[in-house]
């Protein structure tokens, strides 16, 4: 689908590849709505808080861009594309989609929900890094780097069924839990719950579908206008197919549902380790190939973008506020550059 979208537009004239993005941006940003707004309403009905919504069904939707890059990467023979876009994602759901969403609207959070989460959210990353090391000549690492190999992609994905069970038994079994991220005035769709789910799944649709248009069309316009192939290519992968992340999580923030945004965030660094990596590592007899360059560079700029943002939340008290946004997208920008001095 992206080669012909691609050949597609490559054919088309400027105007209309403007057009093409309007309108694909008005679709994801109206797909995202019904997207907040049916997972709002799972979270009242199941007695589930928003952020636990967000963290699981919500991030499972907007996650299956990357799953869908990275397990194809793999399989074309390209795992390094394939786990650069896992790690990439992170680094970008985190720095600069969450400073965004903080930005807009400064959520309300309740610690013992996003502490839970988010020390899952942190050990993921170390997880996936003592994932990737030689542990059988771990003086290597520089030098020849390591592997995810395709039993380790099988351990990731039950690991994130396990996730997702807990994570809602957590939340529906702790005292305290529901009132803390359920608010009991909140008005809800009262559709039959298939009319509800099916809602959920067709928004969740929309919004990768059109996000699939967006890229390419923008990538298109971009080296027409005589914008900078390596800008193109050092962006796009890992903030495109964070789009979803980021339009739903600028919605829900706008909405007011901005705990959904962070529950959306965490859960997505926590799919992007379990699902995009395990599942690109479990298509592939040889696994994932981790280049030295991830080792002495990537995987070191992820567990600081993840250790901040925990240390973060650590010392905020009820709300996260506006200037932690601010720092978040300063440590995303520095991060970028970074890269892109270290790539030469």
């Amino acid at each position: 689908m992206d080669a012909f979208l691609t050949a597609t537009f490559q054919t088309l004239p400027l105007p209309i590849l403007i057009l093409v993005i309007i309108g694909s941006i008005l679709v994801l940003g109206k797909a995202a709505d019904v997207l907040v707004d049916e997972a709002v309403s799972l979270s009242t009905r199941w007695g589930v808080p928003k952020m636990i919504i967000g963290a699981t069904i919500v991030s499972l939707g907007t996650t299956l861009p990357e799953v869908s890059v990275s397990v194809l990467a793999a399989l074309e023979g390209n795992p390094g594309i394939a786990l650069g876009n896992a790690v990439g994602s992170i680094i970008c759901d985190t720095g600069l989609i969450l400073g965004i969403a903080i930005l807009i609207s400064p959520p309300d959070i309740d610690k013992r929900l996003v502490n839970r989460q988010g020390w899952i959210q942190v050990l993921s990353g170390f997880l996936l890094v003592f994932a990737a090391l030689p542990w059988s000549n771990l003086s290597s690492v520089f030098s020849t780097g390591g592997r995810i190999d395709q039993g380790t992609g099988v351990v990731f994905l039950i690991l994130l069924g396990v996730y997702i069970y807990l994570s809602i038994r957590w939340s529906r079994s702790k005292p305290g839990e529901l009132e803390a991220g359920i608010d009991d005035t909140t008005e809800y769709d009262e559709s039959p719950f298939w009319i509800v789910l099916l809602k959920l799944v067709v928004a969740i649709t929309l919004v990768i579908l059109s996000s699939k248009v967006l890229i390419p069309s923008v990538q298109e316009t971009a080296v027409r206008l005589s914008i900078p192939e390596s800008i193109i290519g050092a962006t796009l992968v890992a903030f495109g197919t964070s789009l979803p992340e980021l339009v739903t999580a600028i919605q829900a923030s706008r909405r007011g549902h901005s705990e959904l945004a962070v529950g959306n965030i965490i859960g997505a660094d926590i799919l992007n380790v379990l699902f995009v990596s395990g599942a690109a590592a479990a298509v592939t007899r040889t696994g994932l190939e981790a280049p030295v360059s991830f080792f002495s560079f990537y995987f070191p700029s992820m567990l600081t973008v993840l250790i901040l943002f925990r240390l973060g939340i650590v010392f905020s008290k009820d709300k996260i506020k506006r200037p932690f946004g601010v720092f978040l997208l300063i440590i995303y920008a520095m991060a970028t550059i970074a890269g892109f001095i270290f790539k030469g």
